[in-house]
Formats: C-alpha cells, sequence, structure tokens
C-alpha cells in the first residue's frame, strides 16, 4: 500500500498567507460576524483541499474544525473552519472577541484518505478517519504524540470520537482510513 501524499504541497509564504487568512477571519468574524473579503492572489491557495483548523484560548483547546474532502479553495476552506472551530464546535464554549489576542490557530492540511493497513499505522505520522453507518471520528497526526497513545490506542481513541467502543476497529463493518497532514501554527 502506498502512504498518502498530501495532495497540495505548500511553501513557507502559502502557510504563512493561511495562518493570515486565519487570524484576519477571527478578527472580522468576532467584530462583526462576517468573513474577510477577497480572495488571496496565490494560485496554490485556490485549489481545493482537505483542511483542519485547530483553535486554542491561553494554550487550551477550544474548537477544531475540519472537512476531509477536498471541495472548496484551500483559502475559503480555512475561513470557513475558522469561523466553526470558534463558534459550533459543541464541546466548547464560542470565542469571544476580548478573548482574541490569547488565541492561537493551527492548521492541518490533510491527504487524501487512503484505506488502513492497521499494522502499518505509525504514531505520529498517520492521522485517522473511522465511519461505521452514519458515526465518523477523526484524529489528526499529531495527537497521538501529544498524549502518549499506541497504534492501539490511537485506533480506540478514533472510534471513541466517533462513538463506537474499544475495538470497533476490528469489525469489518467499520472502516478506518489513513492520512497524512501539513500542520502549522501560531506562533505563542
Amino acid at each position: 500500500m502506498s502512504e498518502p501524499e498530501l495532495a497540495l504541497p505548500l511553501d513557507g509564504a502559502d502557510r504563512k498567507e493561511l495562518l493570515r487568512i486565519a487570524r484576519a477571519t477571527l478578527r472580522e468574524h468576532l467584530a462583526t460576524g462576517y468573513l474577510p473579503p477577497g480572495a488571496p492572489h496565490r494560485k496554490t491557495l485556490l485549489q481545493p483541499a482537505a483542511a483542519y483548523v485547530t483553535v486554542q484560548v491561553a494554550g487550551v483547546l477550544r474548537g477544531c474544525m475540519g472537512r476531509v474532502e477536498a471541495d472548496k479553495p484551500l483559502y475559503l476552506a480555512i475561513e470557513e473552519l475558522t469561523v466553526a472551530a470558534i463558534s459550533r464546535d459543541p464541546r466548547f464554549e464560542p470565542v469571544r472577541l476580548e478573548e482574541l489576542s490569547e488565541t492561537r490557530v493551527a492548521i492541518s492540511i490533510l491527504s487524501a484518505l487512503e484505506p488502513c493497513a492497521l499494522e502499518r499505522v505509525e504514531v505520529g505520522r498517520h492521522g485517522l478517519v473511522v465511519t461505521r453507518g452514519p458515526r465518523r471520528g477523526l484524529i489528526l497526526p499529531h495527537a497521538a504524540i501529544e498524549n502518549g497513545w499506541s497504534a492501539e490506542r490511537l485506533l480506540d481513541e478514533v472510534c471513541a470520537k466517533a462513538g463506537l467502543g474499544p475495538g470497533a476497529w476490528r469489525d469489518p463493518d467499520t472502516r478506518v482510513e489513513q492520512f497524512t497532514a501539513d500542520r502549522f501554527a501560531e506562533p505563542d
């Protein structure tokens, strides 16, 4: 099985522009409820890509939203996911304007999903998606490292995120897919 490749390789200027877009979106949405106007001039950011946006306030997770489908221009996906992460993650209270100065954004650009060979899951390199019927869970690659999880624990955790029990990944009705991610963040 081949390794998932990022469909959209980004350079440092692309990453910097995406973080600028996310920051501008934070400011504009928190102040007015709207998205900032305009589109970037960098052609790479006009290409469709799958992405996740993670928001922390004062170093504490306050929202994470993403798309595994590469069906929108990347800059627009980042704008929409930034708004969703700060206002629609059901686990957290929405971020408030007065928290803006303490808010930091991390962006992950995802490779295409590929069927997962369970014995080849590399902790820290692969993120996982588990799907069974209408239930779906996703964990980004860095989460396993940050939490000290083994590959099996990662599989159990992504099942839990999908609302499934431990070991549900072994069930033939459960689809497990892997991806890689290019993750970058604003400085603290």
